[in-house]
């Protein structure tokens, strides 16, 4: 098995591969080659684009359950960011230099159970946790990093996952809405095809 701190800096490499074939830098390179047998392993990922150095959000699109192998998801994702993200235009060609790319490989979401608001509220841990929200037919998802860097409380976390998933701030108490909790390696470019920093650690394996 690899080291799982090797897992995400290749992923944000494979990643970009992905985003420059999309936009036709590159052609008829196979996305997986001389990976291992753990890229086939289904994994949840997420792929966050920023404009550099002001760290603005130009594109974040992700699946966040294991539903097929990492590096099919890795590439539906990260040519979704560049292309697909409807909160912004396709990116062109010519700012794929200025942009940073973040890549997040998840575990397996967990519920949080309880009988009471407080309880749920306890399981919640900023810095180390991701939180989806389900409710009828609507979800939202938030990356562990993004309570960092909001300065979020438990609570504050879950009020805004459940306004990204479009409900009031304390749909999250009802107690007939659902969520789970997860965790993520997060690896990011320091720098546009620079150094690839590990900012967060999860398990190899689902």
């Amino acid at each position: 098995m690899p080291d799982p701190d090797a897992l995400g800096p290749e992923a944000v490499h494979r990643a970009r591969e992905a985003i420059r074939e999309a936009l036709g830098f590159t052609r008829g390179r196979p996305l997986d080659r001389g990976l291992p047998a753990t890229w086939q392993e289904p994994r949840g990922v997420f792929v966050t684009l920023r404009r550099y150095p002001s760290a603005e959000l130009r594109g974040c699109i992700g699946f966040p359950r294991p539903t097929r192998p990492l590096i099919e998801a890795l590439r539906e994702a990260a040519v979704a960011a560049a292309l697909d993200d409807p909160r912004f235009p396709p990116i062109r060609p010519h700012e794929l230099g200025r942009l940073t790319v973040e890549v997040s490989i998840l575990t397996v979401p967990e519920p949080i159970t309880g009988p009471t608001p407080e309880a749920r509220l306890a399981q919640v841990r900023v810095g180390v946790d991701g939180l989806i929200l389900e409710r009828e037919h609507r979800s939202g998802l938030l990356l562990p990093q993004v309570a960092v860097e909001q300065r979020w409380s438990p609570e504050a976390f879950l009020r805004g996952v459940s306004e990204k998933a479009g409900f009031a701030p304390t749909a999250w108490a009802d107690p007939e809405t659902r969520l789970y909790r997860f965790q993520a390696q997060v690896a990011s470019e320091r720098s546009p095809e620079g150094e690839v920093t590990v900012a967060a650690r999860a398990p190899a394996r689902p």
